[in-house]
Formats: structure tokens, sequence, C-alpha cells
């Protein structure tokens, strides 16, 4: 079995000019870091120039997570949908320029007028989903997608939900198992164990069950050690990106105790 790995997102300095994210990453103490394609992050090619030069100066290994806010690749509206995707692909591209080991994505979500057209955002987050795949290829990136949170009305939150995706797909797409949005479901070990030849990468933070709130490794409600077991019980070796975006530097420190 190989070995957990543990990384960073960079999420916990989102809210900072991509200057700061740079400076950041001279200094993480991990090798494997995940970017986000979003925010004051968004990503172009002048900062493709520079996360390439300090990735190989730091010997990092990049995941990239992509654009998330307004996107709903669901979107029941055609010109809507194409412009999301194509700034999608546009990510996937950015992805394969950094030599990205991983491109996350996330699942559609139902509207205002999902009630009157019972299983269109379903049919049309399954084509969107293929579609990326395609892109994905040509581009020669991995992607994979992530569960996703309550309360927010997206269309994949439960284990039901991915087994119903996996079920209807007809294709082969990895999993990130994201343990705070599990826990919001009450359903961490029943993704572990459900779904442990799909799982390719986890998220990592703690939340007080109610909400997605990001709170550093041991500050909510997660049980570690019980996810700990379930992880290793299923043999997982890849890696677990830390998203806590308070006590960063202690809930590394607490996940390298649990999992490595």
């Amino acid at each position: 079995m190989s070995k957990i790995k543990i990384g960073l997102s960079m999420l916990f300095c989102l809210s900072e000019p991509f200057s700061s994210l740079m400076k950041h990453l001279h200094e993480v103490d991990v090798h494997h870091v995940e970017l986000l394609d979003e925010g004051l992050h968004t990503l172009n090619s002048k900062r493709i120039k520079a996360l390439r030069k300090a990735a190989q100066s730091h010997d990092l290994e990049l995941t990239l997570h992509s654009p998330f806010a307004d996107i709903n690749i669901a979107s029941t509206t055609p010109v809507l949908r194409r412009t999301i995707l194509k700034r999608l692909e546009k990510s996937i591209s950015y992805a394969s320029q950094l030599d990205c080991r991983l491109w996350i994505f996330h699942p559609g979500l139902k509207t205002g007028i999902s009630y009157f057209y019972p299983g269109l955002d379903w049919q049309i987050n399954m084509e969107s989903v293929r579609a990326l795949l395609m892109i994905a290829r040509k581009h020669g990136v991995e992607i994979a997608i992530e569960n996703v949170p309550e309360p927010h009305p997206f269309l994949m939150k439960s284990v039901q939900d991915f087994s119903r995706f996996y079920s209807e797909l007809g294709e082969d797409i990895g999993l990130v198992v994201d343990i705070a949005h599990a826990n919001l479901t009450h359903q961490i070990e029943e993704f572990i164990t459900k779904f442990s030849d799909k799982i390719v990468h986890m998220h990592a933070s703690d939340n007080n069950g109610l909400k997605d709130v990001h709170l550093g490794i041991g500050y909510g409600i997660v049980d570690w050690a019980s996810v700990a077991k379930a992880v290793k019980t299923v043999e997982y070796g890849n890696v677990i990106m830390l998203e806590s975006i308070e006590h960063v530097e202690e809930s590394l420190q607490t996940l390298r105790k649990f999992f490595t």
C-alpha cells in the first residue's frame, strides 16, 4: 500500500492577493499543494509562469481546484452552460500547463425552475461531466468530482447521489471525498468504504455538523480517529489535502499524527 501524503490547500489565503499566495508557496512545509483558480487567485498566463517556477524550485506537486463561484454545470440556460464550460476548459488547460496531478470540480446545482422540469438538471449535469471528461482527455489532465455540502442545492451530496451518478455515467472518473462535507450528511465512513475504488484525493477540515466552515482539525465534531481507521482499512494511499482556513500549521501536524 502506498503511503498517505499530507498536503495543503491554499484556500486559507484565498482572501489575500496573489502575491501573498506566492509568498506562502515559498514557505510551506509540504510537497503537495492545491491551488484554486478562483477569486483573487484566478489564473492567467503570467501567473502560470510564476507558479511553474515556484513549483520547480520548491519541488511542489500541484493540484488545481476549478472555479466554483457562480459556476453551475447543470445550468438549464444553454448560453450560460456554454460559457461555464468554456471557463472550465480554460482552467483545465492551466492544470495541464502546471503539470497538475489532478483538476477538481463540483457537480451542478438545482435552480428556481428545477421543480417545473423534473430530472432536467440531473441530465444536464451528466452531459456536462461527460463534456469535461472529453476536454480533459484533450488536454491530458486527470479530473475528479467532489462531494459537496449541505445545505446548498447541489445535485450530488450524499452517498446515494454518487451511487446513482456512477451507475449512470458509463465512464471512469475519480472521486474527491471531502471529509467535512461528508460530515454534514453523516456519511464520512460510508463514502470512504462505498467508493474506496474511486477515491483519488481527499479534503480535510472540520465543522460543527451544521455548516461548512473549514475549521482547524480537532476544532469541530469530526471523529478523526474513526476517519483515520476507515481510511487505513480501505488502504487509501493518495493525498489528504488540508482545507482548514485557521490553525493551519497545527492542523497539518494533527493530520500527520492520524494518517502517517
